[in-house]
């Protein structure tokens, strides 16, 4: 491929959806360019897991990221997703930590498998090579001079850059989205969803004491009224992973940033009407917590991922609450299609195409809109609704068992069973179709 016909592409942000599409499109030979506003990698949060679809989505990006992911994943113990009832007391001694079964879900041989955030951050930084990332990079605008010229993307440290396309992977404030859509548009700008997470780690020698093998050993969702927890194993079962949503009537007081300090006497006290197997978790939960606002882009929906050559991807194109734990991997996801079609599109300029680079970038660009957008935009829909659910909050579900069990299912192999081949295959074919129109 000529020098002067390379395809150049900047990526804003350095977390995971960053990462693991800067990693992709390197492995294809693609010239990229990563900007972190911070002065180092980070990831927030603790927990994070994969399901078959995102773990299928690692592999046809570039097999490494998934062997990455493999390195620092807590395999379950069990073959089995359980839903509990985390609330009825059933006049339990205080020390039973037997809860209902509401529904189980085989996950099959390669189960649910979890990691620490940062642990899978550390292995795709590892992959990256030197001079791809610059830090302090906080974005303040994109031009689009004129056709067949480059970007120019200029920081608020004055400095600038060129590149012949854009991907925000800047997360849930995007500005890239607010770049796109205008900054006064409402989808530009995620809303709350009046829920909130503690979030912590408890050593499993400690948790596998209070609650015994079977509840730290495999995935756990605990429901409740207008609260709920998720627990599983990270750290290559060293820990127990915790994230416990309350449902808050108020708005969030802080303009500038999504979590909040608290003390786990809050999470004691917002869960002090559950049963004692959940009360156990929230007492050996680390003394000071921070709480994790929970916003989405369900009451405003993006009304499309991209402008010219400049698109956003994961959390900034289709922030979603995290009740399906599939956020991550429908980032992967995106990244399989932006990756594919953008070497499509360097494919065809070194073998002389008709079509200018902006042209073919365009095309590819548009195409990727096309083909995640529906998909997305449910997930966005289907956490909100799987949220209230689990706080028994849908007046339609309430407490039904066997209503709620019939909405994880199919909602749950929606997202597992999703064919990644088949997305690629009709992006391919949808990519061929809007060049040739």
């Amino acid at each position: 491929m000529a020098e002067e016909k390379a395809i150049e592409i900047a990526i804003i942000g350095g977390g995971i959806a960053g990462l693991t599409l800067a990693l992709g499109l390197l492995s294809r030979n693609i010239n990229v360019r990563v900007y972190e506003r911070g002065r180092s990698f980070r990831e927030i949060g603790a927990g994070i897991g994969f399901t078959p679809n995102a773990e299928w989505a690692m592999r046809v990006l570039d097999p490494r990221i998934h062997a990455a992911f493999k390195r620092v994943a807590a395999q379950n113990a069990t073959d089995w997703f359980q839903w509990v009832d985390g609330y009825s007391q059933n006049g339990a001694d205080p020390s039973d930590v037997h809860e209902d079964l509401i529904y189980k879900m085989y996950l099959g041989k390669r189960g649910f498998e979890g990691c620490h955030r940062a642990d899978f951050l550390d292995e795709l930084v590892k992959m990256m090579p030197e001079g791809r990332v610059e830090f302090d990079k906080n974005l303040a605008s994109i031009d689009d001079r004129c056709d067949g010229e480059k970007l120019l993307l200029t920081f608020r440290d004055g400095s600038s850059e060129e590149a012949d396309a854009v991907i925000g992977c800047d997360g849930i404030r995007s500005r890239v989205r607010q770049l796109i859509l205008g900054e006064d548009h409402p989808a530009s700008h995620p809303g709350y969803t009046h829920k909130y997470a503690f979030r912590g780690l408890i050593p499993m020698e400690k948790a596998k004491a209070a609650l015994g093998d079977d509840k730290t050993s495999t995935r756990h969702m605990h429901l409740g009224m207008n609260a709920h927890a998720l627990t599983f194993p990270v750290a290559g079962g060293a820990l127990l992973n915790v994230v416990a949503f309350v449902t808050d009537p108020k708005d969030w007081p802080y303009k500038d940033k999504l979590t909040a300090p608290a003390d786990k006497t809050e999470a004691v006290e917002a869960f002090s009407s559950f049963n004692p197997a959940v009360r156990a978790i929230m007492d050996m939960l680390p003394s000071k917590l921070d709480k994790w606002a929970v916003f989405d882009t369900y009451d405003h929906p993006v009304p499309t991922y991209v402008s010219g050559r400049v698109c956003i991807s994961g959390d900034a194109a289709h922030a979603s609450a995290p009740y399906h734990g599939a956020g991550a991997g429908f980032c992967i996801e995106d990244a399989v299609v932006l990756t594919m079609l953008i070497a499509s599109a360097a494919k065809m300029m070194a073998h002389n195409s008709s079509k200018c680079k902006p042209e073919l970038i365009c095309a590819a660009l548009d195409t990727y809109n096309a083909i995640r957008l529906e998909r997305t935009r449910w997930l966005v829909e289907s956490s909100r609704f799987v949220g209230e659910m689990y706080e028994w909050q849908d007046p339609k579900i309430g407490r039904d068992a066997e209503k709620c069990g019939h909405e994880i299912d199919w909602r749950s192999h929606k997202i597992w069973d999703y064919d990644i081949d088949a997305m690629v295959r009709d992006a391919n074919g949808e990519y061929k179709r809007k060049l040739k129109g």
